[in-house]
């Protein structure tokens, strides 16, 4: 019942994320990483980490009346061992248990396990990390700007128009200020690619060299002779392990211990990490084009045009043209998460009334787009506006 709550907690976190009045500040690349990515880490740590699930996550056998506890905590805190030269051998005849045997000297150390709850809630903030940095250097302009036009239309016509215009008169006003901007979510971007990549690496470090190649060799194992195919899971995650464990006498010598040890945990820890390779070989391509649709906006002006009319379903080839040519990148990227975050009809009316703005400023003498009435700023974009302002005319007075 404990984990069912603490699984209950991570879904929470994930679907606060969809309230359908929440401003959209990113695309669906972005949120891969820090909702989807994020959640399945922090869920696969609680998984590991919950031990009602499988028992004690190890079990020794020794050769002693009592002190097995003491066993079971040592092996648990230090590390355990197999061979590898035994883990192909026929299992009842020449070895117990893939990897055990008689040790000549040859020794495959496993210590990992007791770091895999650690490293997956690291790896979950990790994967958070750009989404915070975007949140800050965002500073809720979005939310602020579109207040009242996202969600239900419950308001009139005219209400609506009213908001539409002074949201257009924001954008003429802060227009071309918004490269800075825009620069940061492109950041955002990259190191999400970054994060992913480094990730695949940190993991593989972690376990000694075999995360690379770890869900291939699953792939190849599937595909093999039973008789003389080697468990890759069984190899990097083995169930049954080998631990010494030296202690004196009763006349003072020193004595050694060999004991077999189930590691029970690694039957949840190799399932894990076979999804986890698959869904970072899939996210680090999905952000590797995230990424080159990043860089066609940024260097392609035609690949705006594109996104405005074929995704938007906006104006016509001419109007449009007109419309990037007299943008720039980190206006578009706010006029694309402005399509984001209004429905259909009240982008198109935004979209509309900026083109009519722009061609008034081009066609009018010495007229330029900033040269309209005085623009609110995000600040004044806000519901709460006309309440701070009474509220600074009441002081004055």
């Amino acid at each position: 019942m404990v984990v069912f709550g603490l699984v209950s907690a991570i879904a929470g976190f994930v679907k606060v994320r969809y309230l359908i009045d929440k401003a959209v500040i990113d695309n669906a690349f972005f949120r891969l990483h820090y909702r989807h990515t994020s959640a399945i880490l922090f869920l696969c740590c609680i998984i590991v980490s919950a031990n009602n699930l499988i028992g004690e996550p190890i079990h020794c056998l020794a050769d002693l009346r009592d002190g097995t506890h003491v066993i079971n905590t040592y092996c648990w805190i230090t590390s355990t061992y197999t061979i590898p030269r035994t883990l192909t051998q026929p299992i009842g005849t020449h070895v117990a248990h893939p990897g055990l045997g008689i040790d000549y000297g040859e020794k495959r150390v496993h210590s990992y396990y007791q770091w895999v709850p650690f490293m997956l809630f690291f790896q979950g903030i990790l994967f958070y990390i750009p989404h915070w940095m975007w949140k800050q250097w965002e500073d809720n302009k979005i939310r602020l700007i579109t207040e009242g036009l996202r969600g239900p239309l419950i308001e009139s016509k005219q209400e609506r128009q009213a908001k539409i215009e002074k949201l257009v008169q924001y954008l003429m006003e802060t227009m071309h200020l918004h490269n800075s901007y825009a620069a940061a979510y492109f950041f955002c971007e990259v190191l999400n690619f970054i994060n992913t990549v480094g990730n695949i690496f940190f993991v593989d470090t972690f376990l000694g060299g075999a995360f690379l190649t770890y869900g291939t060799e699953v792939l190849k194992f599937s595909g093999m002779n039973q008789d003389e195919r080697s468990d890759p899971m069984i190899e990097v995650f083995p169930r049954v392990t080998k631990c010494t464990f030296h202690k004196y006498g009763g006349s003072g010598t020193i004595q050694t211990i060999d004991a077999l040890c189930v590691l029970a945990l690694n039957i949840l820890n190799e399932k894990i990490y076979i999804f986890l390779w698959f869904w970072f070989i899939v996210l680090a391509v999905v952000s590797g084009l995230g990424m080159l649709y990043s860089m066609a906006i940024i260097l392609l002006p035609s690949t705006r045009e594109t996104i405005l009319r074929r995704r938007f379903k906006f104006g016509t080839p001419p109007v449009v043209s007109a419309l990037i040519r007299k943008t720039q990148v980190g206006d578009f990227l706010m006029l694309h998460l402005l399509g984001q975050n209004l429905n259909y009809m009240m982008f198109h009316n935004l979209l509309e009334e900026l083109c009519s703005r722009l061609q008034f400023g081009s066609n009018s003498s010495g007229a330029s787009p900033t040269s309209v009435p005085s623009a609110p700023s995000t600040l004044e974009m806000s519901p709460m506006y006309p309440e701070i302002e009474k509220y600074a005319k009441d002081t004055e007075i």
